[in-house]
Parts: C-alpha cells; structure tokens; sequence
C-alpha cells in the first residue's frame, strides 16, 4: 500500500485550491478525482460569479471567506492570466416597497468588510443602465465574472508544479482509520495510506464521508435552471433581483464575451443520491424565466430565452430554513470535511483553502 501524507478527495475548484495551497506550503498531496477530468461538477455549473460579500450573515464562514477569497481571487486571476472581469454587479428593487431592503443588504455588506457599495435612486441606476426596470439599486463594483475553467486549470497546474499529483477516474469507495492515519479503498481494487485525508467532493461529501465510517449532517440538493439569451442584452453589468428562499433570484450574468444568461431558480428534489441525479433543462421553464426577467428588463423580447444548463447546489438547509453556513469539520482526527459548500465557493475557494490548510 503507498502512503501519502495528505490525500485531497474531490478536484473540484476548491479540492484544487486545497491542494495548492497545502503543496505549497510543502506538505505531499495526492488529489483524488472520481471523474475523468478535474471541475465536471458544481464547478462547471454555476454563475462563475465573482461575489462581493453582501448576502451573508456577519461573523460567517461565507462572509469572511467570501470577502477574503474575493481580494485573493483577482489578484490570482492577474498574476496568472486567469480571463475575467471586474464588471460590477446591481441589486435591484423593482418597487418601492423593496427599498429598505437594499439598504438591509447594504449595511449587511458594510459589516462584512464590503466597503465599496453604493445605494442608487432609479435616476442614477438608470443612467448607468437604461434599460433596466427600477425603483432604485445597490451597486457592487467588486463583483465580477471569472473563467472558472481557466482558473481551475491554473491551480492544478501551481499544485503540480508544487509536486502534487492527481489522479483521476480514481473514487474513493471506503476507509477507515489506520492507527494515527486513514486507508482508503479507491475504485475498489487499490488502496492508499494517508497521514490526512480532506474531504472536498461537493454533492457526493455525506456520501464520502459515510463511505470512511463518519456521520454527516443530510445534504439537500437544489437544482437551478439557467437560460441563454439570443441576441445581445443591452447590459454591460450583472444584474440581479433581490434574494429569494433558497437562492439570489433568476438573475442576469454575462459570460467573458459579453453574452447574457439568466438563472438559476430554485428546484428543491427529493434525490439522494448525487450520482442519479437530472441535469436537463425543460423547454417549458422559459415562460417562467421570462417573467421573472421582465421584472427588471421590461425589453425581453418574446421567445430570446433559450435552455442552457442547469447546476446543483448541496444544501445544508431546506426550503423555508434560513440559509446554513459552510461547515469546515475537523471533529474526526485526520479528516477535514468540507459540507454545504455551495455558493460563494467559487469566490471563496483560495480563502478556503487557506483556512484548511491552516487548521490541518
């Protein structure tokens, strides 16, 4: 059996930041990935949203990490030629009545550190962007859109080049303790020896973490849908709706290339288990979409919206529970788990990183 000293289970975006980040500081470390190819999950179906920090409760994980991450993220990103994009970001009350709202999400910003938001009548949110619907907008100039693809290939590289290796089509389908260390089984037919063992499988951490013998809190899982636009929207900044249950609203986000797509919504399922679960996307959303995009783009031109993708996001909350923080578990010796890790993940995944780096 061949013995490491760290094996990180999971070569997500945030597996590959853990990675990194622990064979920089010099430790051994084996990334293992159940998949063919590195990101093929949560990493690959998302907003790729750079998140500013505004929607989370003060003193959290996510709102530490999110803040945090996102100074790291760009700086990253500049150094290593990682294509994105400061463009800014408008939260937007299309009535009134939503006003004090914005300034709820405002102060909450404030409070975490967030010290560039700026409250805007509909005079101003319309001078920067006419053809938006609104009562008035909280401007994010941090937020942003990155190439989570292209940022996912540059860790991988800085964790290689650092002497990690990775290893894929390689599930880990049990463990167990073995003396002060783990052995886990992978595929099956093979096991490795690790000193430590982080568990950063997204979707599949309860199932991980049940197959080493660990207890978890449940996962719910909540699928959103995303639509592209055909044609090019008349927006040269994110725009999003006020938060809803369970997600930040079907929202308007623009790739590198200045294509627009909306989504997600929010699908809760009854589905257990990650590996069967449906990613397609029902033609017949697209009345719903259009609707909720009209609210704040009364220009939608009828039928533009065309299915995308969709992503699934691993909850530690259900529908009408307030949203649960990142959970970063370290009561089992050895082992680090990483449960709930939805959005801002991709934001906050250096700053993740270097909170389990520090930990171990």
């Amino acid at each position: 059996m061949d013995h490491v000293d760290i094996a990180v289970i999971g070569a997500g975006v945030v597996g590959l930041a853990v990675a990194r980040e622990l064979a920089l500081r010099g430790r051994e470390v084996v990334l293992i990935e159940a998949a063919n190819a590195i990101g093929t999950g949560i990493s690959s179906r998302n907003s790729e949203v750079v998140h500013a920090g505004l929607y989370y409760p003060a003193g959290s994980l996510k709102a530490r990490l999110c803040v945090r991450g996102k100074a790291l993220l760009y700086d990253y990103c500049a150094a290593r030629g990682v294509a994105h994009s400061r463009c800014g970001k408008l939260v937007v009350a299309t009535r009134a009545a939503d006003l004090a709202r914005l300034e709820e999400l405002a102060a909450k910003g404030a409070t975490n550190g967030v010290d560039d938001l700026r409250l805007l009548s509909r005079a101003e949110a319309l001078a920067l962007e006419p053809a938006l619907r609104a009562a008035g907008a909280l401007l994010s100039p941090s937020s942003g859109i990155v190439d989570s693809h292209g940022l996912m290939t540059a860790l991988l590289g800085d964790a290689e080049n650092a002497g990690a290796t990775l290893a894929l089509a390689s599930p880990v389908t049990g463990g167990s303790r073995d003396g002060n260390g783990w052995r886990l089984r992978i595929a099956d037919d093979f096991e490795l020896g690790a000193q430590l063992v982080v568990n950063a499988t997204g979707l599949f951490a309860g199932q991980v973490s049940q197959s080493l013998g660990v207890p978890a809190p449940p996962l719910r899982f909540a699928r959103g849908h995303y639509f592209s636009l055909a044609g090019r929207a008349p927006f040269s900044r994110l725009i999003y709706p006020l938060p809803v249950d369970g997600g930040l609203g079907v929202h308007l986000t623009l790739d590198l290339g200045g294509q627009a797509r909306f989504g997600p919504d929010v699908q809760w399922l009854d589905d257990s288990d990650p590996a069967a679960l449906d990613y397609a996307v029902d033609a017949a959303l697209a009345p719903a979409f259009e609707a909720e995009v009209r609210g704040y783009w009364p220009g939608l031109p009828p039928g533009a919206l065309q299915p995308a993708y969709s992503g699934i996001r691993p909850k530690l909350s259900g529908p009408g529970e307030p949203a649960a923080d990142f959970v970063i578990d370290t009561a089992t010796p050895g082992l680090v788990q990483l449960l709930g890790i939805e959005s801002p993940g991709l934001t906050a995944s250096l700053a993740l990183a270097e909170e389990v780096a520090d930990r171990l």
